[in-house]
């Protein structure tokens, strides 16, 4: 029979394989680890306390859009209180929503004397006017002053029944002098009608298509000409714009006729 192996041999066996790196003990059959079953997975961790989701805010609603301004009725509103031209002059020069005003130069209100019985409306500033502030000072204006001096009549001219007082639709010139479109008309209306208010002309003179469609609604100004119409409760009178009547001199006959006709018709008024 084998003797026992002594405590100390074996310990010493044992501290010799653990030296060597065999410290863990085995079993007396093989392990297949392949065949265990894999760890179960560990559970997620859950939420600190302090960050358990609060509930979201919803977001503040966008703000409403400003409702938008109508422009025939805001001008309307700064026109009604004007009492006299400096007033009205003061108030359109104010307004801000039309778009002219911020590509012109200058504001082109009126000029004559305010207490002359003829009002001559044109239709807008051309380059001469924007540059000088004045209306019908280029070219045309220059015609203008020698058809009404053919019947005694001028600008500068301080008697009521001699004088004339001058303004346009559209105060602002339009970009390469083209016409001003209906909605720039409208929203300059309520200006105008209160401009004609104020002056309380005898007679007023339209000069061109703009003024026409302005106060009578209509254009055709080769058909208009010469046929008198009420506007504002005064006589009107259509005339060649003085720019056609230079590219069209022939036109100056009817111009003339209509002049002729104007001061027929201030005499009846007299």
């Amino acid at each position: 029979m084998e003797s026992a192996v002594e405590y100390w041999t074996a310990r010493a066996w044992l501290e010799w394989q653990v030296e060597l790196g065999a410290d863990e003990a085995m079993l007396d059959a093989p392990l297949d680890r392949y065949a265990l079953d894999p760890e179960p997975a560990r559970p997620a961790p859950g939420p600190r306390a302090d960050a358990v989701a609060q509930p979201r805010k919803a977001p503040p609603p966008p703000p409403e859009p400003a409702p938008a301004i109508d422009a025939p009725t805001e001008a309307a509103r700064l026109a009604a209180p004007a009492k006299t031209v400096d007033d009205l002059a003061e108030a359109l020069a104010a307004f801000d929503l039309c778009e002219l005003k911020k590509g012109a130069r200058n504001f082109v209100f009126a000029d004559g004397n305010p207490a002359a019985r003829v009002m001559i409306i044109g239709e807008a500033p051309g380059r001469d006017e924007d540059l000088e502030g004045r209306p019908f000072v280029g070219r045309a204006g220059q015609l203008l002053d020698r058809m009404f001096a053919a019947i005694d009549m001028a600008r500068d001219h301080p008697s009521s029944q001699q004088g004339l007082y001058i303004t346009n639709v559209m105060p602002w010139r339009p970009p390469s002098n083209r016409t001003p479109d209906a909605a720039e008309i409208a929203m300059m209306l309520p200006f105008l009608t209160r401009h004609v208010e104020i002056v309380a002309p005898d007679v007023i003179v339209l000069m061109g298509n703009t003024p026409c469609q302005a106060l009578l609604g209509r254009t055709g100004i080769t058909r208009m000409r010469g046929t008198w119409a009420e506007a504002f409760g005064k006589p009107v009178l259509p005339m060649f714009h003085p720019a056609y009547l230079l590219r069209t001199p022939a036109a100056k006959r009817e111009a003339w006729a209509d002049l002729l006709a104007l001061q027929a018709r201030l005499r009846e008024m007299s």
